[in-house]
């Protein structure tokens, strides 16, 4: 499927998509699954995307949300290449994919700006075939029902930035809901990304549950509501403790806390687990 399609519900606008009940929370995140070298189609890392994309059917989740970073590729073969190989590694999913903007699908510079959409040919297959068929930018809302209240996730484009963006963000962290989820590429320490200060200080006017990042090729909780989950395929980040490939399952608790769980790819099994308060605070 492409990505959001299958089952993925109609927007109420361009830069919106609602989700209606069906049970607790769940829904899996996963980032970064990219090949090691440019335009080098023959290393995606088709396998380990599917796994991953697999355990999450398997697993319960009802949604899949992506940190960035999809392809590694400056040349339109190549994007239309990689793009379909990823759109193939997911349909072991049979559930919306809804995903995030990464530098990858800029220019592949960290420090690299889109705010025209249309100006590299990555840019260009990021939003004619990543995002959801009703979503017209690459920053845009997801909301859900849940039992114990709203939950939004608000997808940043931190390589697209512009005033408008900004203005737009105000708007939605100010929208109030009892979850907030953020998903952005780079973590707060990146700062050469242009819109990574500017997002993060608009964040940190309101509450938020977590907010869920790429980028670097790990696994890694920041702390209670800030956490790496960019371990999907691309070189694993031994440096700064990449060990593992997989994604973070978060479940919905009776109580409206939240489980967040990592889960290995090669294995099936939990490696880190905690809990968090809809205010981004740990939960007992």
């Amino acid at each position: 499927m492409m990505a959001g399609d299958a089952g993925a519900p109609a927007a109420a606008d361009a830069g919106a998509v609602t989700i209606g009940p069906s049970g607790p929370l769940s829904f899996a995140v996963f980032g970064d699954t990219r090949p090691p070298n440019l335009n080098d189609t023959a290393g995606y890392p088709s396998a380990i995307v599917a796994g991953d994309f697999a355990l999450m059917a398997q697993k319960g989740a009802r949604f899949a949300v992506g940190t960035g970073d999809y392809m590694f590729a400056n040349a339109d073969q190549a994007v239309q290449a990689q793009v379909a190989l990823f759109q193939t590694a997911e349909g072991s999913f049979p559930a919306p994919i809804y995903l995030a903007m990464g530098n990858h699908e800029c220019t592949g510079a960290t420090a690299s700006n889109c705010p025209s959409f249309a100006e590299t040919f990555n840019v260009r297959g990021f939003m004619s075939r990543l995002l959801p068929p009703a979503v017209a930018l690459p920053y845009y809302r997801v909301d859900v029902d849940t039992p114990h209240g709203k939950a939004k996730f608000v997808f940043i484009a931190a390589n697209a930035w512009s005033s408008a963006q900004a203005e737009w963000l105000t708007a939605q962290m100010a929208d109030p809901t009892t979850y907030t989820f953020v998903v952005r590429h780079e973590a707060p320490s990146v700062k050469q990304t242009p819109g990574v200060a500017p997002s993060e200080a608009i964040v940190n006017t309101r509450p938020f549950t977590l907010e869920l990042l790429g980028h670097s090729h790990r696994y890694q909780r920041l702390d209670a509501d800030h956490v790496i989950s960019g371990n999907g395929g691309a070189p694993m980040d031994g440096l700064s403790g990449g060990t593992h490939y997989g994604f973070l399952l978060i479940s919905q608790l009776d109580d409206g806390n939240l489980s967040v769980t990592e889960i290995d790819e090669a294995s099936g099994n939990a490696l880190d687990a905690w809990r968090v308060t809809p205010d981004g605070f740990d939960a007992p």
